[in-house]
């Protein structure tokens, strides 16, 4: 069917071409956005006519025609208004195309884009109307809409065909209008307080700054083999080596690792350093950028995301991975010294495939995982972690075997990871090491020695607070998006003929 309709549509453009109308125009020029026009007429009476000249273009949404007048909704990036076109107003202003009405009926289909000018009218119903004296075809559409009343529902093809998505759900503009005023809004910020933001690689020969399997290409030219970044923390450490004390970078990351409603393998984050500055100093800025976009793009510190009432108020609460999991499950790691008769207690207290837990702090951070995460609905520091886990952080300045490092957990997720940045170049060493014997034993996610990071850091850097902020997860909060592809404009998906033939097998 729809072969059918594209053919008809091809054939309307031949007709247009034979008018000597051009079905693909070059530009229009509009004085006012459907927005505007609503806005500054809202309070014209029903029945009555402004008689102020206006010119307007978008997507035809919708037609309606009853023989010598036609109603048109005409969408732009703002939103709606009709096109009220009446046979014998359009005649007498088009008098070159003495069939200028019914070439509009013939002619024209919901998804073309026209121009329009004339008056302001609102009609005897009610509905605020441009009044249109003479139209101009902008983009004759080949392809129909999604049915008015069913819309785009099937969510792999919303994601795949996201410029149709746009079209038929103004949410979803709304959306991505909001992600760019977050994103603009953080940046702002952080310029006020003296941050700069600085670009770093994206290739990198040693990919590091976090655990996680990187994509791997090859540099032709080079003859290299390169990763894509999973950080832009070691870059930015080497500028706070190099006399810049606060800095930051908002952009892509790359993991080559597992898509889930809250996961996907690119995805954006923010990356801050400020010198002289600790994990406390952290806290505190991440309040401030939260806060401070959320009030000015959402209006509001008290949202609701997916049925949740959220209230991000500061202060927010403030605790330590020991306190909390002691908490929810009644276990204090800080009591055990045996790996076993820690795990066995854990076992007691109902935590799943610890067995191969290597130590008491990874037991530690297994038992936060699977307890106390998701149950994380308000805003909420959590501090002070294992050392086995936090190869980038500063050893605890009172508190043996664990480091000054803070994740913020919002509606059961980490939203942002900060660390009193580790500065002592031998410890680094060490750590790194380690992380590289464990990447030779064949863990994918552990990362190499990044030789030139450790030469940077042997010229010393300053005392450092970080922070790393995930952009996706905040926009699906400020949002209240289900799921991270809902917030990514165009996200990876598998060719549509493999996703077929999956469902297929799945179905037998």
């Amino acid at each position: 069917m729809s072969d059918e309709l594209r053919q008809t549509r091809i054939e309307k453009v031949d007709q247009l071409k034979q008018l000597g109308i051009n079905p693909y125009a070059y530009r229009w020029e509009s004085t006012h956005s459907a927005a505007q026009l609503q806005e500054k007429f809202a309070e014209l009476p029903s029945g009555e006519e402004d008689p102020i000249a206006v010119a307007i273009a978008g997507r035809i949404m919708a037609r309606r025609v009853f023989g010598k007048l036609a109603f048109f909704t005409l969408q732009d990036e703002t939103g709606t208004i009709q096109l009220y076109l009446e046979k014998s107003r359009i005649q007498e202003n088009m008098s070159a195309d003495p069939e200028a009405f019914n070439h509009l009926k013939q002619l024209t289909d919901a998804g073309d884009f026209l121009g329009a000018r004339g008056t302001i009218k609102r009609t005897e119903k009610g509905e605020l109307s441009v009044y249109v004296k003479d139209y101009t075809m902008l983009t004759k559409s080949l392809l129909p809409l999604p049915d008015k009343w069913h819309g785009l529902t099937d969510v792999a093809k919303r994601y795949r065909q996201r410029y149709v998505d746009l079209i038929v759900n103004p949410e979803v503009r709304d959306t991505f209008r909001k992600r760019a005023l977050i994103t603009a809004g953080i940046r702002r910020y952080l310029d006020e307080q003296g941050f700069i933001e600085i670009e770093t690689p994206v290739l990198m020969s040693e990919a590091g700054g976090a655990d996680a399997r990187p994509f791997i290409t090859y540099h032709n030219t080079m003859d290299m083999q390169l990763y894509l970044r999973i950080a832009t923390e070691l870059h930015l450490k080497r500028l706070i080596v190099g006399g810049f004390e606060k800095v930051f970078e908002l952009g892509r990351i790359f993991r080559n690792e597992g898509i889930s409603t809250r996961h996907n393998p690119e995805f954006t984050s923010i990356e801050v350093y400020q010198a002289y500055a600790d994990y406390h100093d952290m806290m505190n800025l991440t309040e401030a950028i939260i806060t401070t976009v959320a009030q000015n793009v959402i209006g509001t510190l008290k949202i609701t995301y997916q049925g949740e009432e959220v209230d991000l108020t500061p202060p927010w609460r403030r605790v330590t991975m020991h306190e909390i999991v002691q908490e929810k499950t009644g276990l204090d790691f800080t009591q055990f010294t045996d790996l076993e008769a820690a795990k066995s207690a854990a076992k007691s207290a109902g935590l799943k495939d610890i067995e191969d837990c290597p130590s008491i702090g990874k037991l530690l951070n297994e038992a936060f995982e699977q307890t106390v995460e998701t149950t994380l609905i308000q805003p909420t520091f959590i501090l002070d972690y294992p050392v086995e886990i936090s190869p980038l952080a500063k050893p605890h300045r009172s508190k043996p075997g664990l480091v000054e490092r803070f994740e913020l957990f919002m509606v059961g997720r980490e939203t942002a990871n900060s660390f009193s940045e580790l500065t002592d170049p031998l410890d680094q060493r060490e750590r790194l090491e380690a992380q590289a014997a464990r990447k030779a034993a064949g863990d994918l996610e552990a990362q190499g020695v990044d030789e030139d990071f450790l030469t940077a850091l042997e010229y010393g850097m300053p005392p450092t607070g970080g922070l790393g902020i995930g952009i996706d997860r905040l926009v699906m909060l400020l949002t209240d998006a289900a799921s991270i592809r809902d917030v990514i404009a165009f996200p990876l998906l598998k060719p549509e003929k493999a996703e077929t033939d999956e469902a297929e097998q799945r179905s037998s």
